[in-house]
């Protein structure tokens, strides 16, 4: 049956946002766009020091949720995803809301472009047809979460309840969407499942493996906590790395050796050979270097020329300086960016263990100064001849151990946040 004459019917009102991890569109009252590049968070984290937003591609739920209540009219959504997920509550409630939606006769589709890991799996499971690219991530795991502040048995129970509801929830969802049954789903989480397009298919995530889809550089940063696609870095949550079948590239590559080629694409090799075929100048060049590296080594750090080093060597020593280099990033959180800039490149570059030693014998140093320093002030200042000033009976005066103490508990009280 044909809709009837509207001759006064009101013209679909048009949806235009974008704000920077995710847009939404909508131009013929019907068919709606939405694209989702980022992190699903409560709300935007700010520094706890100065207050300011904390940058990174964010998805404030409420912020996500507001504006998807102006594609009410559409018949079609497209969600166009490629995220490593977050705030697993958040996931939940933007997957309720788009089930609102389908229920309502609205047909979800979701585009997984990139990545769909953790939470973002669980949205993505909320649509009623999902596309994958062959080259794309899915990932599924238990929910976790961060802790401050002091806990008794009773409190960690509690929370590790509330973490089993979480993944109880999240297999329902996942349920719904491939079928598997709820032992199989709570062993793949438990393990920490990440499923390529094909994979995601063969499980039941995907509805179709887009084969003519443009295809997606997708690789890890050295130190695994990050994800390029397309050349856009999404970094992962602390405590979760990249897969070690994801092709490694740096992601800071201002002090290395330049890697990108003629076209200005990204060098995606992981050995010689590969690097001969993408750029035969580049490898030939770094070849020469690691040689004579290798043979300076040999030689103990002389001139004289050292017999021709193999491939085999050289390839060693290169595996050796990755590890060098992984092993700095992985502790460099710890030290000062100078600290790191001159243990990894510097006139005497040394590995993490040689940087943790330099570092402490520098703070030993700069503490037995500050010593001496703070006791000839106060010889000089007179102050040992100062009395004490008699206390104050103020009953309003607060505690400061006491305040703070209360400060933390009511923060762990407001927030503990899972993913």
């Amino acid at each position: 049956m044909s809709e009837p004459f509207r001759p006064f019917a009101r013209k679909p009102k048009a949806v235009n946002i974008n704000r920077g991890p995710y847009s939404m569109k909508m131009e013929d009252g019907q068919n709606a766009e939405i694209t989702m590049y980022g992190e699903v968070v409560e709300r935007h984290p700010r520094d706890w020091r100065t207050g300011e937003p904390v940058d990174g591609d964010f998805i404030a739920q409420d912020d996500f949720l507001r504006d998807l209540d102006s594609l009410t009219g559409a018949k079609t959504v497209t969600i166009h995803m490629s995220s490593c997920g977050g705030d697993a509550l958040v996931g939940m409630v933007i997957h309720n809301k788009l089930r609102e939606l389908s229920a309502k006769g609205i047909r979800l589709i979701c585009i997984v472009d990139g990545a769909a890991m953790s939470a973002a799996s669980v949205i993505m499971s909320a649509c009623d047809e999902v596309r994958i690219n062959p080259a794309s991530l899915v990932m599924i795991h238990r929910c976790w979460g961060f802790f401050w502040g002091g806990y008794n048995a009773e409190d960690l129970r509690e929370a590790a309840e509330m973490y089993d509801a979480y993944d109880r929830a999240a297999v329902t969802a996942y349920q719904r969407k491939t079928g598997l049954s709820e032992t199989e789903l709570t062993r793949m989480m438990s393990e920490t499942t990440w499923l390529t397009g094909k994979e995601a298919m063969e499980k039941g995530f995907a509805d179709q493996l887009i084969e003519d889809a443009e295809p997606l550089d997708i690789a890890a940063s050295a130190d695994g906590q990050s994800l390029f696609v397309r050349g856009r870095q999404f970094h992962l949550t602390p405590g979760m790395f990249a897969p070690d079948n994801i092709p490694t590239v740096k992601s800071n590559l201002s002090d290395a050796t330049d890697t990108t080629d003629k076209e200005g694409g990204t060098i995606m090799a992981k050995t010689l050979e590969e690097l001969r075929k993408e750029d035969p100048v580049l490898a030939e060049s770094l070849l020469a270097e690691a040689k004579a590296a290798v043979q300076q080594t040999a030689l103990g750090g002389t001139e004289s020329p050292a017999p021709e080093a193999g491939e085999d060597a050289v390839q060693t020593a290169v595996q050796a300086e990755q590890k060098r280099l992984q092993e700095i990033d992985a502790v460099a959180d710890l030290f000062d960016a100078e600290t790191v800039q001159a243990a990894k490149y510097g006139e005497h570059a040394c590995t993490a263990q040689e940087m943790a030693y330099r570092f402490a014998q520098k703070a030993a140093k700069q503490r037995g100064t500050f010593l001496v320093n703070m006791f000839a002030d106060f010889k000089d200042s007179g102050a040992n001849g100062v009395g004490a000033v008699p206390p104050v009976d103020d009953k309003d005066s607060e505690d400061p151990v006491a305040q703070a103490q209360a400060d933390a508990k009511a923060f762990n009280e407001r927030k503990k946040e899972v993913r």
